[in-house]
């Protein structure tokens, strides 16, 4: 097996388990939104924590999703004349595409974030509300955690794309 078909293999089989791992929030916010009614309305108490817990069981599953999502090539794309490309040219569409636009995104996420992050981290920021969860820093932190696995996501498609344009390449 060629080094970059193993870096690939293994940034895919990690996406796929970080996907099925995430697959379960949406039951958890679903239980979690149900207790929260349940409390409020049936016994007259508030949740605050149980509230913030979704909001942060949201935020997890759309910030770690999105390089999910780019490795079951289920982002958006305009395929208007995408889908009538060969596999050559898709590959080279894909490469260019990640190299000039996910790359420096995710490169300008990180650092614009840093501070923000850092700062939170910092002061170890916790919830405004009272009784809420004590770790706001922790839920910016997935600012720049998923810029990382979005631009680790992006070099294992171009590795993928640059291994379809290499075999054309052999088999002309």
């Amino acid at each position: 097996m060629s080094a970059h078909l193993a870096i690939v293999t293994t940034i895919d089989r990690s996406m796929s388990k970080l996907s099925a791992t995430l697959a379960w929030l949406p039951l958890a916010m679903a239980a979690l939104t149900v207790l929260v009614v349940t409390l409020r309305y049936g016994f007259g108490v508030g949740a605050i924590a149980a509230q913030e817990g979704v909001i942060y069981l949201h935020s997890t599953l759309f910030m770690l999703g999105a390089s999910c999502t780019l490795s079951a090539d289920s982002h958006v794309r305009v395929d208007v004349f995408y889908r009538h490309f060969s596999p050559r040219a898709k590959a080279w569409v894909n490469a260019l595409g990640h190299i000039i636009f996910t790359l420096p995104l995710c490169v300008l996420i990180t650092l614009s974030s840093a501070d923000y992050v850092g700062e939170s981290w910092l002061t170890q920021e916790t919830s405004a509300e009272p009784g809420g969860i004590p770790a706001v820093f922790l839920l910016k932190t997935l600012i720049p955690v998923m810029a990382c696995l979005l631009a680790l996501q992006a070099l294992a498609e171009i590795l993928r794309s640059l291994g379809t344009l290499t075999e054309g390449t052999a088999n002309d």
